[in-house]
């Protein structure tokens, strides 16, 4: 029989941590995570760590975030409701379309032996919406599953200011899905020695419930890639990953200034909510692109999106190109706001992404490392992929990559003369050459 993870006994709280939840609790930085393998016990930990956290910091607001409003409403609340309502009974969880518990009198007293002069809220929300999460300032947060895609690097932006006036903590469990925000944001900063961060990795097995032969059925029917992920909680690079030849350690450069004399370009991916773009420089010398800056914004005409850009260059971009074929009048408002937008040379988006690639692959663009909302698209945009790990057609969650779209237009157009052969490789034809059988000796076909 598994002993539960909490208990009451003689009228006291106690807990039955395996070791890696163990070294968790143990962990005193500001931002610990825990990314490691299914079903190991991260969900189920989160509420003990945050009951802690709000006996230690007080009354007051907290926060608990998922990635999607179902998976909150699947895993995180239940196993919130488990601790501070049914064992605990510290007050009321209200559902619905507002999620948020409130302690009551009696759970005042219950858990810091007195009635508080402020109210205590937990707030819950979902990250596919960063906007939902500007509102309270909270004084620690949980997230659950962050490493999903849907979990955006907004969100994550948007949960460190809620915590900033208190200075909040924030506890992260999740097993890894990409390489995305995650990865470079909290694992890579604590591999650097940023006294900040904790990462605490396990395997699914940690959690004496989980089947050690499941465990081992999956370590012999999966591809290692996706075993390691999702069993072992390791960071690996997903057999659906479509930009797989960015190198981190080569493609992410830190930033510089720009030279003032050098081109700069514009991509504009359009929309009434999410407007994004990213500016690129050119080096003339080594004849490379650097994408220096980044937008994404909402609920702003044309006119004042235009604005917006030519303040972040030194005069309009020589090139500016935007949208998609249809995307006409989008082009037209941002004409008559003062910035010419040029149409896509071509309609294809899988064109588009292999053009992006080829000038990632030939060492042509690079992305300075403040660009974090490029550089985590990047990290996460795949191809949906089978239950063998086969990528299969189409992009995992298209809409929501908008930064990338922005890339995907500009270096497309900048990149026309790349070809992807049918048999996988790459070449780049001259400037203004689009036919690779121009370069073919006269007469081969006859």
């Amino acid at each position: 029989m598994v002993t539960p993870l909490f208990r009451i006994v003689k009228d006291k709280l106690h807990f039955s941590f395996h070791a890696g939840q163990a070294r968790a609790w143990k962990s005193e930085r500001r931002f610990p995570s825990i990314i490691a393998g299914s079903q190991s016990g991260k969900t189920e930990y989160l509420s003990p760590w945050l009951w802690r956290e709000i006996k230690k910091r007080g009354a007051g607001d907290y926060i608990g975030v998922a990635p999607t409003f179902p998976l909150m409403t699947r895993k995180l609340l239940p196993a919130f409701k488990r601790l501070f309502v049914t064992t605990l009974r510290l007050g009321s969880l209200v559902g619905g379309t507002v999620n948020r518990f409130t302690m009551s009198a009696d759970g005042e007293v219950r858990l810091w032996g007195a009635r508080q002069d402020e109210p205590t809220n937990v707030f819950f929300g979902h990250a596919s919406d960063p906007d939902s999460l500007e509102s309270a300032t909270v004084k620690a947060a949980i997230l659950d599953e962050c490493g999903m895609a849907k979990f955006r690097r907004g969100s994550w932006d948007a949960i460190q200011r809620r915590l900033a006036i208190h200075t909040g903590r924030a506890l992260m469990g999740t097993t890894p899905y990409n390489l995305g925000w995650l990865k470079q944001e909290v694992y890579d900063r604590w591999k650097a020695g940023d006294k900040d961060y904790d990462v605490i990795q396990f395997e699914s097995i940690m959690n004496p419930s989980f089947p050690r032969d499941e465990f081992e059925r999956a370590r012999r029917l999966l591809p290692a890639w996706k075993f390691n992920m999702f069993y072992r909680g390791l960071f690996e690079r997903p057999a659906g990953m479509i930009y797989d030849c960015f190198d981190f350690a080569i493609h992410k450069v830190p930033k510089f200034a720009v030279d003032p004399t050098w081109k700069r370009y514009l991509g504009i991916d359009f929309g009434g909510v999410n407007t994004a773009a990213v500016f690129l420089a050119e080096d003339p010398k080594k004849k490379q692109w650097y994408v220096y800056d980044e937008y994404h914004a909402g609920g702003r005409t044309a006119a004042e999106h235009a604005a917006k850009f030519r303040a972040m260059v030194p005069g309009t971009p020589i090139y500016c190109v935007g949208g998609s074929k249809s995307e006409g009048q989008w082009r037209d408002e941002f004409k008559a706001g003062g910035l010419p937008v040029r149409e896509p040379d071509q309609a294809s988006v899988e064109v588009g992404i292999d053009r992006l690639y080829g000038a990632i692959k030939s060492n042509k663009l690079f992305v300075m490392d403040h660009c974090s909302g490029l550089l985590d698209e990047i990290g996460s945009y795949s191809r949906p992929v089978d239950d063998a790990g086969n990528p299969q057609e189409g992009i995992e969650n298209k809409a929501d990559f908008h930064l990338l779209d922005s890339a995907r237009y500009i270096v497309g157009w900048l990149n026309r003369g790349f070809m992807k052969l049918n048999f996988g490789e790459s070449i780049g034809l001259p400037a203004g050459r689009r036919n690779i059988l121009d370069d073919l000796p006269e007469g081969v076909f006859g």
